[in-house]
């Protein structure tokens, strides 16, 4: 049953955060797609997908990935988008640090560009060196990267929280990441 609640959890993130399309549905602006438009989707496309594996996905989740809508109807990733959303999120004053996971292989071109985000709508940041050692073991050995987020508000560069708390901006200039 845990490989079938990892699939699945990755499956909802590709539908909710990447490829609404693969299954036929459209998020609206704010990444919102009806309960069950998704369940009936991944049903006829393949996934057996029903409202108790959602639910169980959505609340167990160690991620926190995903969350529903106050009335229980829609349901939209928390953050990771690679399709244009407007989360509502207000910029918020972060830590005096905040950290970032990733491999040495990158490192070269971190150093010269910073953190960007490539695919998705925001640099992915963690409160805490161990989120980001988790995060950074995903491609390999990890390295973990401090990020002068104070600082960089202090200077003008806004930072969100999403639900889940990842950190979330726009860029990380190399300057603000400690050697």
């Amino acid at each position: 049953m845990k490989s079938s609640i990892v699939q699945i959890s990755k499956y909802l993130s590709l539908v909710l955060r990447h490829k609404p399309e693969t299954i036929g549905i459209s998020l609206n602006s704010g990444g919102w797609v009806e309960v069950s438009e998704l369940l009936e989707a991944s049903n006829a496309h393949g996934t057996k997908l029903d409202l108790d594996l959602l639910l169980h996905i959505v609340y167990e989740n160690d991620k926190q990935r995903f969350a529903l809508s106050p009335d229980g109807k829609s349901i939209r990733a928390n953050q990771g988008h690679s399709v244009d959303v407007e989360l509502g999120l207000m910029p918020k004053s972060p830590p005096t640090s905040l950290y970032h996971g990733t491999v040495s292989k990158f490192l070269d071109s971190i150093r010269i560009q910073g953190l960007m985000p490539g695919s998705r709508q925001y640099v992915h940041l963690s409160a805490d060196p161990g989120t980001a050692e988790i995060v950074g073991k995903r491609r390999g050995r990890p390295v973990i990267l401090v990020i002068e987020a104070e600082r960089m508000a202090k200077d003008g560069m806004i930072f969100y929280q999403s639900l889940n708390g990842v950190w979330l901006t726009k860029h990380v200039p190399a300057n603000y990441i400690l050697p």
